[in-house]
């Protein structure tokens, strides 16, 4: 029996292991980038980040306990609890459709009923309300004649991308409250942008639900016993770990409404959110599936509750992540105007 319980804990101890690693190389990766941002450490106060209310101060770069500084006094500024929940009630209107356009896009490569195990997986990650209500809704969808989620692939994807497009917009306005500007783009090219992430989105959740059916039967095909078991636990997360922090790149820097700025500068944010999301989606679950009772106190809006909740913070962390890059922005631009290179992109 202590075999067996120690062959148990070793998937989970390898999973812990290269998670720590991997957090390390993004924490690591977001320290390079703060430091080729501000340039050499002068032990000075950050300066204020220039806005449409205020004028920037002319202040030496500092490190990073005034950039963390600098950061909390501007999330309290911009008011970020506020606006991730506005975020928030867009993201629950934009939920449904975005389903809609899961399953029928996943129905076009794989089969649909084949999504609620699949999506079973993600309970670690994602409270088990929400897993239920997602998990209603898509059974209900792929209860349907096939033939009606052709049509509906076919006539009411666009419509239903377009209702998912609302929270990817509203998180887009809260991007550039973040960095203190005003949405420039227009009509076309803000949906465009806006669409382009929605559906990125999506297809990056095919590509997750697909990878969990996928790489198990793959390993299978090598034979490896116990071996294969431990390679998927220890796998998942520094992949998860990956996949976050890339996403977050490009929405850091596509999303706001400024011009395209060096990568570095959108690298300390979108590394730290990342691993924040994880542990904190991790622990939340927990939370909600051993301690937390919102049934006993919302009765039985008590799963929409807990998922909301996970929602507001989880945006707030993103949005946390935002004005840490925006505030290496500013320093950044400051510095290399100072060192005759106008903070340029490269």
């Amino acid at each position: 029996m202590a075999r067996s319980a120690g062959m148990s804990l070793a998937p989970r101890a390898c999973s812990t292991t290269l998670a720590s690693i991997a957090s390390a190389l993004l924490v690591g990766a977001g320290a390079r980038a703060l430091r080729r941002a501000l340039g050499p450490r002068t032990g000075r106060p950050l300066p204020r980040r220039a806005s449409t209310r205020e004028q920037a101060r002319p202040k030496q770069a500092a490190g990073w306990w005034e950039m963390l500084k600098r950061t909390y006094a501007e999330v309290n500024k911009d008011r970020v609890q506020a606006v991730a929940g506005g975020v928030t009630f867009y993201g629950l209107l934009s939920l449904f459709p975005a389903i809609t356009v899961l399953v029928s896009l996943y129905g076009l490569i794989a089969d649909p009923q084949s999504i609620s195990l699949h999506l079973a997986a993600l309970g670690t990650i994602v409270p088990e309300g929400g897993l239920t209500i997602i998990g209603e809704h898509v059974t209900r969808l792929t209860g349907a004649d096939q033939s009606k989620l052709g049509i509906a692939a076919m006539i009411g994807l666009l419509v239903a991308l377009w209702s998912a497009n609302a929270a990817m917009k509203a998180m887009m306005e809260a991007l550039n409250i973040a960095h203190d500007t005003e949405e420039r783009r227009g009509f076309v090219v803000l949906n465009l942008v806006s669409l382009g992430f929605t559906l990125g989105a999506i297809i990056c959740l095919i590509v997750m639900i697909t990878a969990i059916a996928v790489v198990p039967a793959i390993l299978a095909l090598f034979n490896l016993g116990p071996l294969g078991d431990v390679l998927l636990w220890a796998g998942r997360w520094p992949a998860m770990l990956v996949l976050a922090g890339l996403a977050l790149a490009v929405l850091y820097q596509w999303g706001p409404s400024r011009p395209d700025v060096a990568w570095r500068w959108v690298t300390p944010g979108s590394a730290l959110a990342s691993i924040a999301l994880l542990v904190f989606s991790m622990l939340f679950s927990w939370y909600a599936a051993n301690i937390a009772n919102y049934n006993g106190t919302y009765g039985s809006l008590g799963a929409v509750i807990g998922f909301l909740i996970w929602m507001w913070l989880s945006t707030t962390i993103i949005l946390v992540g935002a004005e840490l890059n925006a505030v290496v922005e500013a320093a950044g631009r400051l510095q290399g105007t100072r060192s005759g290179d106008g903070g340029t992109r490269r």
